[in-house]
């Protein structure tokens, strides 16, 4: 089975965000990048897919220029096998995100599709719904246990309240949540070797996409300052603050 999974080149979650004078935008002139952390669990499962022999080849795809070559290497030295680049350097929605990734599913023929349940930078949590509705594949998003069983996939998703257990025909699509797995450190070996892999770059013109963006950024702003707390003598001097201060009691 080959399993192709999606990656997105974002802010490294370690790394403080600044946001432009001008409030346009994020700041990101000399920022660290990274995989999206909820691809990079995506990534994890599709190689320990690899290692139970349920999947013989893994396909890693990211959209945007160059720079993002970079994240594409990272994951063919945590385990995948060759990789793609949808060459683009326009701003793009989740719409065209999913119409790309859509013809490369159409190309690959992959499966089982993984993505990450939502980027850190957006937060928009609409690709990989849009692209198993572009597609017309079963989809489970969510996805806290990956089990695959045959012609089916068995995926145990976090919802309000608890979990629920769907039973998918594959070709499927599968988004990751955290608590599926812990990805690995790629190794030195790993990362020599991830240079020499195939890795194919690929336009919007190629696969006959239309690249727009139907989103404007009107603003971005730092959240408020939270304010310090205060530090109370008692548990009498607790209750009289919450009763009387706060009004919760």
């Amino acid at each position: 089975m080959k399993v192709l999974v999606a990656v997105k080149r974002v802010i490294d979650y370690n790394v403080r965000v600044r946001v432009k004078s001008d409030n346009s935008d994020v700041d990101l002139a000399n920022t660290k990048m990274a995989i999206n952390p909820f691809c990079e669990i995506a990534v994890e499962e599709a190689v320990r897919l690899k290692e139970k022999g349920v999947a013989d080849e893994i396909v890693v795809v990211s959209i945007g220029d160059k720079a993002c070559q970079e994240q594409l290497r990272t994951a063919l030295a945590l385990g995948a096998d060759r990789a793609i680049q949808v060459d683009v350097s326009e701003a793009m929605d989740p719409l065209t995100i999913a119409k790309l990734l859509s013809k490369v599913v159409e190309q690959e023929q992959p499966g089982l599709v993984l993505l990450g349940k939502q980027a850190i930078d957006s937060d928009n949590n609409q690709t990989g719904q849009m692209l198993a509705a572009l597609t017309g594949l079963p989809q489970a998003t969510f996805a806290s246990e990956l089990v695959i069983e045959g012609e089916h996939a068995i995926v145990t998703r976090e919802i309000d309240g608890g979990l629920q257990t769907l039973k998918l025909s594959l070709p499927a699509v599968v988004t990751t949540d955290l608590r599926l797995n812990e990805p690995r450190y790629a190794s030195l070996p790993n990362i020599m070797k991830a240079k020499r892999k195939p890795l194919e770059v690929v336009t919007a013109d190629d696969l006959g996409v239309a690249v727009t963006c139907k989103l404007k950024t009107l603003k971005v702003e730092n959240p408020p300052v939270r304010q310090a707390g205060v530090k109370v003598d008692s548990v009498a001097q607790l209750v009289d603050k919450l009763k009387n201060e706060a009004k919760v009691l």
